[in-house]
């Protein structure tokens, strides 16, 4: 992909300050974007690319409603892009009686109405261009639930039939749906200070290096996937050369889904 392919065009990420959200919004704006990144909290890398220039952060926490009408005002009158990518993953070490309701409205406000709110602030911009990608971070649990993420997984699988429902409404007025699904990567959520490695080991009596050994043993690659392989596939769906693609769930996890 050349760097000129998104020159001239809007994109919107969320959960843009870390992983897999700073991987995507580094590499739309190297791809010539000008993107409008939002998230509760900034970080060095995405203060390195606002420093840059064609990157703005705006702050907001997307579990409040009017969260998402803000962010997409401030790309103002264009959103050729959408990447919903916030989202989090808490492991129910105790099981799923120990998952509360409060619980399951924070997981299903962020992994699942937040993506939704910001598609319905952004999509009549698009519709009135008559064109506009959305993408948004699913995970290999909408497929391959896990109980230890039992309300992620819930909130992932109806972010996929969400996702496939719009592509088939909006998709004849030229905005195209799609999800990408990640097993496994190298983000903070996972190997990070409370991700998923830290909290499985203190409860299964492992090292956070045994559970991630684990885990890569999983996949046919024996690795986990990097956020910036994750952004590639995003900025394939983002750009023309998947001007067909629609109403599809894209799958990168090293071989970790069983293939029947």
């Amino acid at each position: 992909m050349t760097s000129e392919e998104l020159q001239g065009r809007t994109a919107v990420v969320t959960g843009a300050s870390k992983g897999i959200g700073l991987a995507v919004t580094r590499a739309l704006a190297a791809a010539g974007a000008t993107v409008v990144a939002g998230s509760r909290t900034t970080s060095e890398g995405l203060d390195a690319l606002v420093k840059e220039g064609s990157v703005t952060w705006v702050p907001v926490d997307l579990t409040e409603p009017e969260a998402a009408g803000q962010l997409v005002a401030a790309a103002g009158t264009r959103v050729d892009v959408l990447v919903n990518n916030v989202g989090s993953a808490p492991a129910r070490t105790g099981g799923f009686l120990s998952v509360t309701d409060e619980d399951w409205r924070r997981s299903v406000d962020l992994n699942l109405l937040a993506a939704v709110r910001v598609t319905r602030a952004a999509l009549p911009v698009m519709l009135a261009a008559g064109a506009g990608s959305v993408i948004t971070i699913a995970s290999v649990n909408a497929t391959l639930p896990d109980p230890l993420v039992i309300d992620y997984s819930a909130g992932k699988a109806a972010l996929v039939a969400f996702s496939k429902a719009l592509s088939k409404e909006v998709g004849p007025r030229g905005i195209r749906v799609n999800t990408v699904s990640p097993g496994p990567v190298e983000t903070e959520l996972w190997l990070g200070d409370g991700g998923v490695a830290e909290t499985v080991s203190a409860a299964a009596g492992l090292t956070p290096e045994e559970v991630v050994a684990q885990a890569s043993g999983a996949m046919a690659t024996g690795r986990f996937s990097k956020p910036t392989e994750v952004a590639d596939l995003v900025l394939f769906l983002a750009g023309d050369r998947a001007g067909n693609i629609t109403g599809s769930d894209l799958v990168i996890d090293g071989g970790f889904i069983p293939t029947s």
